[in-house]
């Protein structure tokens, strides 16, 4: 199987190159400028490419002709919690998130998805905090839309590519112990790969576009 993954070079996107690797698949990692963790990895089953999902650059290097399975994983927070609030967000930050955590993954797809195999998977990473039904605390403004927003995308995402056999699903990693969030979290990122790994491999036991947890449960949304 071929796996791309944006944002691979730490946190959950590393998590998912180290998963698919270990699993014997070819693994597409894309970075923005610091390769990080994939620096470490010695594996010729590993391509690079260099790839900043906030512009509409091509990639910088070879692209698999076919991509059994899509992982949009790059993302942002934006400005601390306090930098959300309903005082202090600004329309910079707001735009700033959305354009790498919503329009990111469609500059992507949209580049990417004729080179989707039949059957092929797309799941990209959003997070429960883009649940209005969840959201019972308010703030994080910028966040939150972008991730709701992604959602919707992805709905679109699906009805537009299930006549080319493609499915996409949209998934919530869990509240996950990285660099976004100071490594605080209730699980690590090995257990939310490896939950979001078995859905991924589920994904057609879910509806096209459904928003759904490493743990297979659907997020309200």
């Amino acid at each position: 199987m071929n796996v791309l993954i944006t944002g691979a070079n730490r946190g959950i996107g590393l998590g998912f190159v180290h998963h698919y690797l270990n699993d014997g698949h070819g693994v597409w990692a894309c970075h923005r400028a610091d390769a990080g963790g994939l620096a470490a990895i010695s594996s010729l089953a590993l391509h690079l490419l260099h790839w900043d999902v906030a512009c509409d650059d091509v990639p910088r290097g070879e692209l698999p002709e076919r991509i059994d399975l899509l992982i949009n994983c790059a993302g942002i927070y934006g400005p601390g919690k306090g930098g959300q609030s309903l005082d202090k967000v600004s329309p910079g930050a707001m735009q700033e998130v959305f354009n790498v955590d919503c329009i990111g993954p469609l500059r992507v797809v949209k580049l990417l998805h004729e080179r989707m195999s039949e059957g092929g998977v797309i799941a990209n990473i959003s997070s429960k905090m883009g649940s209005s039904g969840d959201n019972s605390s308010g703030g994080t403004y910028a966040y939150r839309a972008a991730k709701a927003a992604l959602v919707i995308v992805s709905k679109s995402m699906a009805v537009d590519l299930a006549p080319a056999g493609v499915h996409v699903i949209t998934l919530h990693p869990g509240w996950v112990r990285t660099d976004m969030v100071n490594h605080t979290g209730l699980i690590d990122v090995d257990e939310s790969v490896t939950d979001m790994a078995d859905v991924i491999g589920r994904a057609r036991d879910y509806a096209p576009g459904a928003f759904v947890a490493f743990d297979g449960r659907e997020v309200p949304y």
